[in-house]
């Protein structure tokens, strides 16, 4: 591209005649009210391009993206406050009913490698219609179970079919909204997690005043809800947008004539087997795409390069090579955000003389922490950093810009795990631990997501494969815990347990965080470009 035209034309009108949400434009790229280049740029003469939808449709479908990752959380939790009732129920011990908070997230992290190819296959509104049924069906399941290894399998189904809310979610988000944009939604995309975790012990809580089989009825009602509203507010939002930037350009370079799919389906079958030049350079193809697909579409979208099914496996692995990624995710996860099943499941513990809906509102405490956090500390403050950073710098942009607000995010964390610590060994009143409970929700949710940011701003054309390495490693941590802190904490109490938490995540995490930050541009260059992108950035090369 020759450079940018600073001269100033109004985006296109929208077809209602409202002005568009792409900021201003240039003949040369589309620009962000900040005046920076949009990302990815927008094909402003299509109103299929899922970036040139209306604020309030993008809403809607983040607010469904969000409804379905809070209950990814939601499912493994709400059931803490039952865990009497649940080993009456199955004769088992705690430690046993502690594994059914493990076993979901164990689907949670396999889930990701099994979605992932499909949903840029066949799009992403058909796999995560397939995922929530799933879990739908499963949550029945778990609400009938007769045994404990038949509750456990229906959890492991559970987290399996709500695991396409990590990374097939995360790309939802990606398809609708600008760079500019990203930490904010991001931010709200990690809050609905964060929520999921500690509001699922405060509902559960006083469901269970009914039973333990009615929290499983809640979540079947949930999941009901989340699923009618994927099939009647969810259009697909995987876009070929290699294909139609290019159509663009060519058709700003000189006039041509369209063909629509319903005309020439042999032309669209050539772009999508990579064979373009099979039509004449005056003809366009305009395959089928976004809102004009089946209403359930079940194959393969046109006009982009397909990956295979095993290629999700393949690029997890591959991912390992790309240290700014593997190095920030399982520092983060294995340092830091595990420790949130910890405080979680160790609640009715610390707390046995209490009730457990009373049990439950002392979450309230990380609920507020969180979304104090979020307002204030996370996402916006995170997109404003950028900004102001990158106009200091030539109105360049780094990733690492997003890392910033982790060194504060780690000291929160550490100093709420603490003070909790003490707390309950010594006694103190129930309000000193709702404060380390705000301190402790604020750091997880901006740690949260400033790694989530940095990681795809690092790889924006990879955040698939990106995002399936967080969630699986995020669940991984996740899925080990419950094994080993029981024993922790009866071995040397709670103030020494999460004091060593508080240790691990402020001497562990920060200087790893801090090397990332510091030296991952020339990480990035060492590592080489990845060999593979989204579908939607792909030529007909590119396999």
């Amino acid at each position: 591209m020759a450079g940018l035209d600073t001269s100033e034309k109004k985006a296109p009108p929208t077809p209602d005649g409202a002005q568009s949400n792409l900021g201003y434009t240039t003949d040369e790229l589309a620009l962000s009210p900040d005046g920076l280049p949009l990302w990815p740029q927008p094909v402003r003469v299509d109103q299929l391009d899922p970036l040139n939808w209306s604020k309030f449709q993008k809403r809607v479908i983040l607010a469904i993206v969000m409804a379905l990752y809070f209950m990814f959380t939601y499912i493994t939790t709400t059931t803490v406050p039952s865990f009497p009732e649940l080993q009456e129920t199955y004769d088992a011990t705690l430690e046993q009913i502690n594994w059914t908070v493990a076993i979901p997230a164990l689907g949670l992290s396999l889930g990701p490698l099994i979605w992932a190819s499909p949903a840029d296959i066949i799009g992403r509104r058909a796999i995560v219609i397939l995922g929530t049924t799933i879990a739908l069906v499963a949550t029945i399941g778990a609400a009938l179970a007769p045994t404990l290894d038949g509750y456990m399998a229906a959890r492991f189904f559970q987290g399996f079919g709500v695991s396409p809310a990590a990374n097939v979610g995360l790309a939802i988000i990606n398809d609708i909204f600008f760079e500019h944009e990203r930490g904010q939604k991001l931010g709200l995309w990690v809050l609905a997690i964060d929520q999921g975790l500690l509001v699922g012990p405060l509902i559960g809580g006083f469901i269970n005043l009914v039973s333990h089989q009615w929290i499983q009825w809640l979540s079947a009602i949930l999941f009901g809800v989340i699923l009618v509203a994927e099939i009647f507010f969810l259009p697909e939002t995987l876009y070929p947008r290699h294909l139609m930037l290019a159509q663009q350009q060519r058709r700003h370079a000189s006039p041509s004539t369209t063909i629509s799919h319903a005309d020439d389906e042999k032309s669209v079958g050539a772009v999508e087997a990579g064979e373009e030049s099979l039509a004449p350079d005056h003809v366009e193809v305009t395959p089928r795409r976004t809102k004009d697909l089946s209403f359930i579409n079940a194959t393969p979208l046109p006009g982009m390069t397909h990956p295979k099914l095993w290629d999700t496996m393949v690029r997890f692995i591959k991912t390992f090579k790309y240290a700014v990624v593997s190095i920030s995710i399982i520092s983060y996860c294995f340092g830091w955000y595990w420790w949130v099943l910890s405080v979680v499941t160790l609640v009715p513990v610390a707390y046995p003389d209490y009730k457990p809906h009373i049990q439950g509102l002392l979450f309230l405490g990380l609920i507020i922490g969180t979304l104090i956090s979020e307002v204030l500390f996370s996402g916006s403050l995170s997109d404003w950093i950028v900004v102001k950073l990158s106009k200091a710098n030539g109105n360049k942009k780094t990733p690492e810009m997003r890392l910033w607000l982790a060194y504060p995010a780690a000291l929160l964390t550490g100093v709420g795990l603490v003070l909790w610590g003490i707390s309950v060994d010594r006694g103190y009143h129930w309000i000193v631990g709702q404060v380390a409970f705000a301190l402790f929700g604020a750091g997880i949710q901006m740690g949260n997501t400033a790694v989530c940011s940095y990681v795809v701003d690092a790889y924006p054309m990879q955040s698939m494969a990106t995002m399936t390495f967080y969630a699986v490693m995020l669940n991984m941590s996740a899925f080990v815990d419950p094994f080993f802190i029981i024993p922790w904490v009866d071995n040397v109490g709670f103030t020494w347990t999460l004091a060593g938490h508080a240790i691990i995540t402020v001497v562990f995490c920060i200087p790893i965080l801090a090397m990332v930050h510091r030296f991952g541009a020339s990480m990035r260059k060492w590592a080489g470009p990845p060999t593979w992108v989204n579908p939607e950035f792909a030529d007909s090369i590119m396999h």
